[in-house]
């Protein structure tokens, strides 16, 4: 019952928010279900993407498990070649034993020197006395085993460390896209920074609009994508990207934006994923860095706050905390009325004055006579 109540008590805006496919930090809302048993063996096979994929918590108690339970698994091959020989506490021994490994006397000596062993600590209070034929094979056999568990975790920490999506997270864009008038067009603006000053090389910007769709046969197209092509003033790939930089949008015929208006806008059903593709100079490694906005995170009608100025010692300082606020503009209310007649000018909004005349001024003539 209460649970009836407050869904009948919460705002609409809430009622009506969907999930989003890509996240504002990057990241996919999908599920995969029904995947049959055989496909869960490729995470087997391909080992390596799993671990460096997994969380950390999980990498961690990996790192720890791995070099316990081998060194608990070897210190019971010990304790069981030392009980084999007679070495252990209790057992009878004559006169003039040997023994396999000194000073190994129990399960516990045994672990210690197991550790030692494979950390190749060496201590000095317990050594192998070369008696045994037995305990010189296992002893090579767990050095080479603890130089592979050492490679192989430190390999995956590194990996993990230096994946290139932790490079993704200094590369941000603006919380919301705005559309106004940019060079005599009705564009659509987003905001992009780098927040090293190391670059991104190569790097290439683009867009997918992902909707619901219904084709003419009658059928729902669920995730349907469209492209959606991004420019700045530096062109579209190899970007310097070394400030931030505005992605711009021309909403013209060929745009899926063209039927929208600044009222239709807020009641569409639809995801804007941008994506970032580029090289990290310092690491060589490629990255992608994406983002995604729905209708009620664009605002028309609105321009971003410059934020680059020039400071007195001559260098160039952005100002981030300007860098997703925008402001009021003019603006047309829709691409339709913005369009250009078929002689090239201007469609008018306003009402003609039959009584204005219009009269051409030539430079040339001198009005002016003294």
């Amino acid at each position: 019952m209460l649970q009836v109540l407050h869904a009948h008590i919460q705002p609409a805006g809430h009622r009506s928010r969907k999930s989003r496919l890509v996240g504002k930090d990057g990241r996919c809302n999908i599920e995969f279900g029904n995947i049959r048993y055989r496909n869960h063996l490729g995470y087997v096979v391909d080992f390596w993407t799993t671990f460096v994929e997994i969380r950390w918590r999980f990498v961690l108690l990996l790192f720890v498990a791995s070099f316990i339970g081998s060194w608990f698994v070897f210190s019971l091959l010990w304790y069981w070649i030392a009980k084999s020989n007679g070495d252990l506490t209790g057992q009878n021994r004559t006169d003039g034993h040997v023994r396999c490994v000194d000073n190994m006397d129990g399960l516990t000596t045994a672990f210690l020197y197991s550790l030692e062993t494979q950390t190749t600590i060496g201590y000095g209070g317990r050594a192998l006395t070369g008696h045994c034929t037995g305990a010189v094979a296992l002893i090579v056999v767990q050095s080479l085993i603890g130089v592979f568990i050492n490679c192989f975790m430190c390999g995956v920490i590194l990996a993990k460390i230096s994946l290139p999506k932790n490079r993704a997270k200094t590369v941000t864009f603006s919380d919301t896209a705005v559309i106004c008038l940019n060079k005599e067009r009705l564009c659509l603006l987003i905001r992009v920074a780098n927040l090293r000053k190391t670059l991104l090389i190569g790097s290439q910007i683009y867009g997918k609009l992902v909707r619901t769709t219904t084709t003419p046969d009658g059928d729902t197209v669920i995730l349907d994508q469209v492209d959606i092509d991004f420019v700045v003033d530096a062109g579209k790939d190899n970007l310097f990207f070394v400030c931030p930089m505005t992605l711009c949008h021309a909403i013209d015929r060929s745009s899926p934006f063209y039927e929208l208006s600044a009222d239709s806008l807020p009641q569409q059903d639809f995801e804007l994923v941008v994506f970032l593709d580029g090289t990290a100079e310092s690491t060589s490694s490629s990255c992608q860095v994406r983002t995604s906005y729905v209708p009620q995170e664009i605002q028309w009608g609105y321009s971003f706050l410059p934020i680059i100025s020039r400071t007195k010692t001559g260098k160039y300082r952005v100002d981030f905390s300007n860098f997703s606020k925008s402001v009021r503009v003019t603006a047309p209310h829709c691409v339709r009325c913005f369009e250009k007649d078929g002689d090239g000018r201007q469609r008018k909004s306003g009402i003609d004055n039959p009584g204005f005349q219009v009269i051409d001024i030539h430079d040339s003539v001198d009005v002016t006579r003294m």
